[in-house]
């Protein structure tokens, strides 16, 4: 038989092989697409499917009161944009909590409790119920909301913490390529503060819209804030919670670096609360009924550091591990985003509503 006739001839008995083999596949493909269940149908109100797993859009609305504030007024592009930013956060989320089920990670009701009872700290149970009623909130929504959030902390902590290793070599060629932010030119105070003023503020910044407005009730807040560091509280979630000062109060008061010269010249009673005064000394600064409760975090005096000054070892670990931290949970929920099947019909719709932006809620997305 020659090349061609074996390249391009066919007999009786190769087209019936053919023809039959060709019969079984196409009765195989049959019984397959006949034994395939049909694709589950999308809930009306879903915002995205995640490995068909939906997200409702009672779960972005949730997340948006959550962390919007009720009294910024935001425009229907800017309120959507939000949304959409959310949604994304929210698809991730749903990724890490299903991971949590196959690793076998929850939270127990103990840290859920304390990460509630942080949310509020400082914070009157009836200002605090306020703000969620503002929000149209319920204190299960809250709880339910930092669920999610410690589940998802405890698998990339889980999935990324022995990956976070920083070596002594490493900080010593950090210190070397970066000695001159180790040389302190003047002696100098890392100062943070609460300030209580006697008189209604035009702005507040603290977390619990708490202003003293008379002399009496400034005097009041000083004390109670003082025997409150006295047993025990944070000093920098007291200056969130109720410093009137709108700059240093979302900050936890902080202040950073004041150099000693600059320290001469503020008034008398600020100077007498931080001079010769050690770190971690309080002291409360008076005046025309006004007053500062200060904080001396550290005082550093003039000259160059090296590695064996305390706390420059451990400062600059933390800077490494914060870096090498941020590039692998990036990459990690970068890959975890990449791996899942994700549908997001809250964006399709917007897309399909140009050019008019749509009122919520969206309409129903089909199952594409």
């Amino acid at each position: 038989m020659s090349q061609q006739e074996f390249r391009f001839g066919r007999s009786a008995r190769h087209a019936f092989v053919c023809a039959a083999t060709l019969g079984a596949v196409a009765l195989s493909l049959a019984c397959r697409s006949a034994s395939t269940p049909a694709a589950k149908p999308v809930s009306p109100d879903a915002y995205a499917v995640v490995d068909g797993r939906e997200i409702m859009a009672a779960d972005v609305e949730k997340a948006y009161r959550r962390g919007h504030d009720p009294a910024q007024i935001l425009s229907d592009e800017e309120a959507l944009t939000a949304k959409l930013g959310i949604l994304d956060n929210l698809i991730v989320q749903d990724i890490l909590l299903a991971k949590a089920r196959t690793l076998n990670v929850d939270v127990t009701p103990a840290e859920l409790d304390t990460a509630y009872n942080d949310a509020q700290k400082n914070v009157p149970a009836e200002a605090f119920q306020q703000e969620l009623t503002a929000r149209n909130l319920t204190a299960a929504d809250m709880r339910e909301g930092l669920r999610r959030d410690l589940l998802t902390q405890k698998v990339v902590e889980q999935e990324l913490g022995s990956k976070i290793v920083v070596a002594d070599k490493e900080i010593s060629d950090f210190f070397e390529a970066n000695k001159a932010q180790f040389n302190v030119p003047e002696e100098s105070y890392h100062l943070a503060q609460i300030v209580v003023t006697p008189v209604r503020d035009a702005q507040i910044a603290n977390r619990s819209g708490d202003d003293a407005t008379t002399p009496e009730a400034a005097a009041a807040k000083a004390k109670m804030l003082m025997e409150r560091l006295q047993a025990g509280a944070s000093f920098q979630d007291l200056a969130a919670g109720y410093s009137e000062d709108p700059e240093s109060a979302p900050r936890g008061g902080d202040l950073g670096n004041v150099p000693a010269s600059r320290l001469k010249q503020a008034p008398a009673q600020l100077r007498e609360a931080v001079l010769n005064k050690p770190a971690g000394s309080v002291s409360v600064a008076s005046s025309g009924g006004a007053h500062t409760l200060v904080l001396v975090v550290s005082h550093d005096m003039a000259g160059q550091r090296d590695l064996s000054t305390p706390g420059v070892k451990e400062q600059i670990s933390e800077v490494l591990r914060g870096r090498r931290e941020q590039l692998l949970r990036t990459a990690y929920l970068t890959a975890a985003r990449s791996d899942a099947a994700v549908t997001n019909y809250f964006a399709r719709r917007l897309i399909e509503s140009k050019p008019s932006v749509p009122t919520m809620p969206l309409s129903t997305p089909g199952a594409k």
